[in-house]
């Protein structure tokens, strides 16, 4: 019995010694073979949540200035932290940034794992724990690396919960494992860090370099620095100066200058921590100071910076110093940054102060030797594009005059060859249509010359059978009748060109024409399957107008219609009228007009993709006469096609609008 006791009181520290063995291999692993190091912490997190049997598992990396009692400013990679959590625990912006507050230097203070019970007890109010924290308890600890903290780990549950002795154990052991993944981290962003400065370093020198304009240089001086550096936000002052400048260091703080804040950023993810009121509110709300301009004597951080030049004014904790000058004279733009930590790099040119470029932070920082160190290479490349860009600037204004007027002369050659370059297109585009005219031309004349011919040479034999010499009549006399139609229709485009078609005016019955050609069609298109609905309204339909140019009009938009309809479909004829007008839609579905196309349908010669490619026989004639009758008649005449749901055909549309008679 006594040996069964003893086997049960060994059974957890057994678990506990391979649970620690186990999950101490798994992250060595996870580091060892993860192909991502960026997610090696929240694979880790993950692991030590399902492990503890945690709702939610917080992972930070800390450095020294961490340790020594204030948080970096959030917006900071330092310190690299990830959260995670099960998908039952409701969760906040201020749940994650939990390790923000007070509780992590209470972890941290702390040699062994701090386990708290119950976060709602009232001997942990002075942590500042945040109001909405989802979690009940919690277990944290600093991980050591090398004998020195580097780290944190804090598991938390929605309950309450009595951690045990065993993992508190558990956790300090696996700890060890987790103090190298959070010390590859720290390698990680020190290995982005530099590669960020040297990045830096090459787009200004290759900005400086390729002789960009000193805006960019200097917006990217400004952004890129406050970026690269990770503050809060970042100003670049320039000064013009209303007299002498003073290089004595003792006369500097006499000058008398202007400074103008040029250009500004403010990080987007930047937020402010009180640790005095527990807010945390955000750094866009922060008034812009662009364009703002103040004297040099109404600063006193400006005055300082400008005893102090070459050397940059650093300024680590504004709390610390006993100087309250800084923050007397509210007239400053500077006196509205809500700086805990400031840093004035003065840009310089053989003992001149041009400017100062000021990265300010809203929580204490120490500035690194390698921060400083690039701060004065940038400051000295700033001053350089800024002396460099004012003698380019004074040489250019030397040519500027000479440039204007070979401008001039450039552009009145310009104007010259514009009209050269467009007489030469439009004669281009005439000899195009001469080509398309003569290529039209040559077809239909010779096409059926050549089946005359051939019925003539037919006709001519002495042996031929009744019912063959009256076909190829039949021939002879249809080609005849197609070459004198395109005569006629050559010489009525022509006459409508030159306006010399007279206007034979008188009352058309408009139903009645439209019934006369509606039997002709019907009979032409039964063998293609066509049919032809017609829609008129009850009352008459008279119309004042030229009643050969009307007819012909109908005649070629329905023998139009008819050409590129699909079989068995129907062409339809809508008429409509008002108390001014009267249009006539006539509508097929078939093959459509494309854009395109519509914007030339009623040239002369101009055939269609869809009519070309379907190889339709025609001239191109058809709708440019349509289109000098409709304005012959007065009218007006417009086309629309659009393809039809569900099918290939399209709906094409030919409207016409014509006066209707009044009595």
């Amino acid at each position: 019995m006594e040996q069964l006791v003893t086997q049960e009181r060994s059974t957890p520290f057994m678990q506990y010694q391979a649970d620690s063995v186990r999950i101490g291999q798994q992250i060595i692993r996870l580091i060892l073979t993860s192909p991502n190091p960026s997610m090696v912490l929240p694979r880790i997190g993950q692991l030590l949540a399902e492990v503890f049997q945690a709702d939610a598992c917080w992972l930070a990396v800390v450095n020294a200035s961490d340790r020594q009692g204030r948080w970096a400013s959030p917006n900071r990679e330092s310190p690299p932290a990830v959260f995670w959590h099960t998908e039952d625990l409701p969760t906040g912006a201020s749940e994650q940034q939990l390790l923000k507050y007070p509780i992590a230097q209470a972890i941290l203070a702390e040699a062994e794992p701090l386990g708290i019970n119950d976060t709602q007890g009232a001997e942990f109010q002075e942590l500042f724990l945040p109001e909405n924290l989802s979690v009940r308890s919690i277990l944290g600890i600093a991980p050591k690396f090398q004998g020195q903290a580097n780290g944190i780990i804090a598991l938390g549950r929605q309950h309450p919960h009595d951690w045990s002795q065993l993992e508190k154990e558990l956790l300090k052991e696996v700890s060890e494992s987790v103090a190298v993944a959070m010390y590859q981290a720290q390698l990680q962003q020190q290995v982005r860090a530099t590669t960020q400065y040297q990045t830096l370093l090459n787009q200004l020198t290759r900005a400086i370099h390729s002789a960009l304009d000193l805006d960019r240089i200097l917006q990217m001086v400004n952004s890129g620095t406050a970026e690269a550096l990770q503050v809060d936000g970042g100003l670049l002052l320039l000064l013009k100066y209303t007299d002498l400048q003073f290089h004595s260091p003792s006369l500097k703080r006499l000058a008398k200058a202007k400074a103008t804040v040029a250009y500004e950023w403010f990080n987007p993810l930047s937020t402010e921590y009180s640790g005095d009121a527990g807010n945390i509110a955000s750094a866009n709300s922060l008034p812009s100071l662009l364009n703002s301009s103040f004297w040099l004597s109404d600063c006193p951080l400006c005055q300082q910076a400008l005893t102090t030049a070459p050397q940059p004014l650093a300024i680590g904790d504004r709390h610390k110093l006993s100087d309250t000058d800084f923050t007397a004279n509210q007239s400053s733009p500077l006196s509205a940054l809500p700086w805990t930590a400031i840093l004035m790099i003065p840009l310089e040119h053989q003992g001149t102060v041009l400017g100062f470029l000021v990265l300010h932070q809203s929580q204490p920082r120490q500035w690194q030797p390698e921060e400083l160190e690039l701060m004065n290479w940038v400051s000295a490349q700033a001053s350089s594009a800024i002396i460099q860009t004012q003698t380019l600037r004074q040489v250019q204004n030397l040519v500027e005059e000479r440039t204007a007027q070979l401008q001039r002369s450039l552009e009145v050659q310009a104007k010259l060859y514009a009209t050269t370059r467009q007489q030469i297109d439009q004669l281009r585009q005439l000899n195009q249509i001469k080509d398309e005219f003569l290529n039209a031309m040559s077809h239909e004349l010779r096409t059926p010359l050549t089946k005359m011919n051939l019925a003539i040479r037919m006709l001519k034999q002495m042996e031929l059978p009744e019912e063959k010499r009256k076909s190829y009549l039949n021939i002879l006399d249809q080609q005849c009748t197609q070459e004198i139609n395109l005569i006629n229709d050559l010489l009525a485009l022509q006459q409508l060109e030159t306006k010399k078609l007279p206007f034979q005016s008188q009352k058309i019955d408009l139903k009645q024409l439209i019934a006369d050609l509606g039997q002709v069609f019907r009979q032409q298109w039964a063998d293609k399957g066509l049919n032809l609905e017609v829609n008129l309204p009850p009352q008459p339909l008279w119309l004042a107008s030229d009643y050969e140019s009307l007819n012909r009009i109908l005649l070629e938009l329905l023998t139009n219609a008819g050409k590129y309809s699909h079989a068995q479909t129907v062409v339809t004829v809508q008429t409509t009228c008002d108390a001014n007008q009267v249009a006539i839609a006539i509508s097929n579905w078939g093959f459509g007009i494309s854009p395109d196309d519509q914007v030339h349908i009623f040239e002369k010669f101009w055939r269609g993709k869809e009519a070309t490619g379907q190889v339709l026989p025609g001239t191109g004639l058809g709708l440019a006469l349509v289109k000098s009758l409709v304005q012959h008649l007065n009218g007006a005449i417009a086309v629309s096609s659009h393809p039809v749901e569900n099918s290939q055909s399209y709906k094409t549309c030919f409207t016409l609008s014509l006066p209707q008679f009044k009595e």
